[in-house]
């Protein structure tokens, strides 16, 4: 974070003051030593970043199919490099050899055949995991508690993974909300425990790109703090997951409702 000097006005009255910012600089990922996307985050868990985007963008399945993967040769933070083992070359060599390949971190859909590409990657959620509706407010808080960014800044978004007990597996922050789920799924993706997530807390909208990620990580349910948009549902019902979000006292579900134990009225 970095603090600089702002005016605040009230009710007609300003006085001089001191505000944190949250960081954002570019993160350049190579994959087989090409460069295969440029992303805006807050520096901070690059390698994390890095396994929880390919295994989003299908370049992964699990941590087995990396090589390697750390800084590039001359350190530099804001430069990470992924080597695939050769099998898995072989096996995603469609998307290694899309030239015009744009991140859908950074702009999200470009167009329907695209996302025809994304269903070929992605495989709906299996029925092991259902929540009592009253505890999926008590997970939101558990998003807010874990905040630190967000409450010097107000310019952060977060993800949250729990496990079938609901007890926190990851968590992480960023300027960006594509960035934060990545770097959460991850550091499970990379010490092996992703496969023990259940559910995602987000501070943001559910987005489909989001949805996306989710469905790579195989989690079954989305929790977030504002409205998802059409796509997202439509891809979540697709998907047999369960999307459902927060406003104060109020749950709204979306879809896959069958995961959620409701009170009988």
């Amino acid at each position: 974070m970095t603090s600089y000097s702002v005016i605040r006005c009230e009710k007609g009255l300003c006085r001089n003051s001191d505000h944190e910012l949250i960081q954002e600089e570019p993160l350049l990922i190579r994959v087989e030593g090409k460069p295969y996307a440029v992303v805006m985050r807050t520096p901070g868990e690059e390698i994390p970043h890095a396994a929880g985007f390919c295994l989003g963008e299908g370049l992964v399945d699990n941590f087995n199919d990396f090589a390697t993967i750390g800084f590039c040769r001359d350190i530099d933070p804001n430069v990470v490099e992924v080597r695939l083992k050769l099998e898995r070359q072989q096996k995603v060599r469609n998307i290694l050899e899309r030239r015009g390949f744009v991140s859908q971190t950074s702009c999200g859909i470009c167009g329907k055949e695209m996302i025809k590409d994304l269903y070929q990657i992605l495989i709906p959620a299996e029925d092991n995991f259902q929540i009592d509706m009253d505890k999926i407010l008590a997970c939101i808080d558990k998003l807010a508690e874990n905040q630190v960014y967000y409450n010097s800044t107000r310019g952060s978004h977060a993800a949250l993974l729990l496990d079938a007990r609901l007890d926190k597996l990851s968590f992480a922050e960023d300027v960006g909300r594509h960035n934060a789920l990545d770097k959460a799924i991850g550091k499970l993706l990379l010490c092996g425990n992703l496969k023990d997530a259940v559910m995602l807390v987000l501070s943001s909208r559910i987005s489909y790109e989001l949805v996306q990620k989710a469905a790579r990580a195989r989690l079954p349910m989305i929790a977030g703090m504002s409205r998802p948009t059409s796509l997202a549902i439509e891809m979540g019902q697709s998907l047999n997951m369960t999307l459902v979000c927060a406003k104060e006292s109020e749950l709204i579900l979306f879809c896959g409702e069958k995961r959620i134990i409701r009170n009988q009225i």
